[in-house]
């Protein structure tokens, strides 16, 4: 009996009804249309039944329900099952469920009932009575999508992408397209930190050397300018998110093979503690769950340095993100479960975000002056390609504004852009529905990496400005943008934020900034 089953027994011995086969048949008000099969779900106002005509969705106002499955109107409660990441479900989630429960007036019961499954019931705080309940099941990204794809969950905690193979099969089962904005959500931002022990020397780590480390190229940590001891390495178990990531981000680059000397651990916090009482460990972990551990710097052989900060995570400068996701199917979710993801889209879910430790997305205006080093760079780079005259029009341009913690960047290799940056196109799109940049200027610039001319590194840094300012157009649909000032330019290769001979440096380097006036 599957952990969905188990939760659908016990509502139903809670109803007095007998936990059989839940066939019902649904009869319209008239008598003269019959429908039976297996009820799938009920939402408080429709049924979802699977028929010899496949999976269908019928208005329960128009319908009476005969079987021993049929919900109990009267006292509905709302379900809604949520599976996957440790990491999200850990604090994450369930600050958002209480922060949600507040927010409406419910009180937010918790029971645990193993290391895996808890439940959080929600009662209206007037009446009483309960409203809804949500049945989490915390394992990792990989069992969250076979929970979706076997019908045992309606929300997947995902610290990756959905898999093109995950992907077809949801859609050969009639979930949608996943990737779809309609069926996925960045609900916060993490990012794939190198982590060692408070006391190791090592204060930076170049990416080329941290992944010949993980394929067991480099070995000792005098190669990497520390003792003479052997390295241990430590990183999340292959099957969750994060560890897909390392795979994606560190690994796979360099075209190798993880080593098999490496341990494994199920929840990041484990393997923080683990790497931070040995002194010869390397470990690599989610930025919300360093802890005591010391994170490195990324670096290059230019000398520019990348660290994983709140805000360098929220542009994407830090270059090793990776976006928290929820996805649902496209099926009818339960009024309350639907009023749950308005409410993590919205600005107290922000709030509550960055409270429990996690990087939101809400976004700030930085100043020049708290920008780090970024126009010291772009003069250090300046050469023969790119003029005095350049750089004296980008920082009279840029400097009486202040840039967006909003970015956008593009797959390797692709002109879509990635997963972090098409929320960022949503999330801009809602500011400008809302008004909340009318009568003001917003300059989308676009910047490159310097593979090439610099004459065509511009043209092609501009076209990515102007493809950015149309998608959010698209998105806006309801804008008034008479009232604001959209504009586009573009610098190429004039502002670098990392080295340009590595291929993370090039991928940091290509981006498109938005600037407010």
């Amino acid at each position: 009996m599957t952990w969905k089953r188990v939760a659908v027994f016990a509502a139903l011995c809670l109803l007095g009804t007998a936990p059989v086969a839940q066939d019902v048949t649904l009869t319209s008000r008239d008598g003269r249309v019959e429908l039976s099969g297996t009820l799938l779900g009920f939402d408080g106002e429709f049924y979802r039944l699977e028929t010899l005509y496949g999976e269908l969705t019928v208005d329960g106002s128009g319908v009476s329900c005969d079987g021993p499955g049929c919900p109990n109107l009267q006292d509905f409660v709302a379900e809604l099952y949520l599976s996957g990441s440790a990491t999200m479900g850990a604090v994450l989630m369930p600050a958002l469920v209480e922060g949600f429960a507040l927010r409406n007036g419910y009180e937010a019961e918790r029971k645990t009932e193993d290391k895996t499954h808890f439940t959080y019931s929600l009662t209206d705080s007037d009446t009483q009575k309960r409203v809804a309940e949500f049945f989490f099941r915390v394992t990792n990204t990989d069992e969250g999508f076979a929970d979706l794809l076997a019908n045992e969950a309606d929300l997947v905690m995902a610290l990756r992408e959905i898999r093109p193979d995950e992907q077809q099969r949801a859609r050969d089962s009639g979930m949608g397209d996943m990737t779809d904005d309609n069926r996925s959500l960045v609900l916060a931002l993490d990012a794939v930190v190198p982590i060692v022990a408070p006391n190791n020397p090592l204060k930076d780590i170049a990416p080329l050397n941290l992944a010949r480390a993980y394929v067991g190229q480099i070995t000792n940590w005098s190669a990497l300018g520390g003792p003479d001891a052997p390295i241990t390495l430590h990183a999340p178990d292959a099957k969750t998110g994060l560890g897909q990531a390392i795979e994606d981000e560190i690994i796979a680059p360099v075209g190798l093979q993880m080593s098999p000397n490496v341990v494994r651990h199920d929840r990041g916090i484990e393997l923080a503690q683990a790497v931070a009482s040995d002194p010869f460990a390397l470990g690599v972990a989610s930025f919300a769950e360093v802890g005591n551990a010391q994170p490195l710097t990324l670096t290059g052989d230019c000398g520019r340095m990348l660290r994983a900060t709140r805000r360098s995570i929220k542009t994407e400068d830090y270059p090793l993100t990776a976006p928290m996701f929820l996805y649902h199917p496209a099926r009818r979710l339960p009024k309350v479960a639907r009023e749950f993801l308005a409410f993590t889209r919205g600005p107290a879910a922000q709030i509550v975000i960055r409270r429990a430790g996690f990087v939101d997305q809400a976004a700030e205006e930085v100043p020049v002056d708290e920008q780090g080093d970024r126009f010291a760079n772009a003069i250090a780079a300046a050469g023969v390609e790119i003029e005095l005259s350049e750089l004296q029009r980008m920082t009279s341009t840029l400097s009486p504004m202040k840039r967006l913690t909003t970015s956008f960047r593009f797959e390797a290799g692709s002109v879509r852009l990635d997963a972090q940056s098409r929320s960022n196109i949503q999330q801009l799109g809602r500011a400008l529905e809302q008004g909340r940049y009318d009568a003001r200027k917003l300059l989308f610039v676009g910047f490159s990496d310097g593979d090439g001319p610099a004459t065509t590194n511009k043209g092609i840094a501009l076209r990515r400005a102007e493809a950015v300012r149309q998608a959010v157009i698209a998105v806006a649909e309801t804008a008034d943008l008479d009232r604001v000032e959209l504009q586009v330019d573009a610098f190429g290769e004039a502002m670098p934020m990392a080295c340009d001979n590595s291929a993370w440096g090039r991928q940091a380097n290509r981006r498109v900034e938005v600037w407010v006036r």
